[in-house]
C-alpha cells in the first residue's frame, strides 16, 4: 500500500512540472516584410532600399507587439437597431533596444528582414539614455 501511495504521489508531482523550461534563452525573433514594387522611387535600386528599410521597421513593430502587446480598439454603430459602421484599429508603442539583424534578403517582389532580440540585453540597455517621444510632425527624408 505504501508503494502504491509513493508511486501515485510521484506521478502527481511529475504531472505538475512543465514539459519544457519556460525561461530558456530569453531570445525573441521577428520577421518583417515589404513589397519592392509598391515603394516610391525613381528607379529599382531606390525602391529596393526603401523596401529594405520598410521590412526592418515592420520587424521592429513585430518585436514591439511581442514585448508590449497591441492596443486594439473597436467601435460599432447601431442605427434603428441595425448594425451600422464597424471600425477596428490597432496600435503598438514601445522602445526596442539591442535588436540585431539576423538576415535581410529579397524574396520575389518582397524584401524580408529577420531580427533577434535578447531580452536580458534589452533590460541592461534600459539604463542608457532617456526615452523620448517621437515627434508627430512628419520629417522630410532623402527619398
Amino acid at each position: 500500500m505504501k508503494k502504491l501511495l509513493l508511486i501515485a504521489s510521484v506521478l502527481i508531482a511529475a504531472g505538475c512540472q512543465p514539459l519544457q523550461d519556460m525561461d530558456g534563452d530569453n531570445v525573441l525573433t521577428a520577421v518583417g516584410y515589404a513589397s519592392v514594387s509598391e515603394q516610391k522611387g525613381q528607379n529599382n535600386e531606390e525602391k529596393r532600399i526603401r523596401a529594405m528599410r520598410a521590412s526592418k521597421i515592420d520587424a521592429y513593430r513585430e518585436l514591439a507587439e511581442q514585448i508590449y502587446g497591441m492596443r486594439v480598439s473597436g467601435r460599432a454603430n447601431l442605427q434603428d437597431q441595425r448594425l451600422g459602421t464597424e471600425l477596428t484599429s490597432g496600435a503598438v508603442d514601445g522602445v526596442i533596444r539591442g535588436a540585431e539583424v539576423v538576415r535581410s534578403y529579397p524574396v520575389g517582389d518582397s524584401y524580408v528582414t529577420e531580427l533577434e532580440l535578447d531580452i536580458t540585453k534589452m533590460d541592461r540597455l534600459k539604463n542608457y539614455g532617456e526615452v523620448q517621444q517621437v515627434p508627430s510632425k512628419r520629417q522630410q527624408t532623402l527619398f
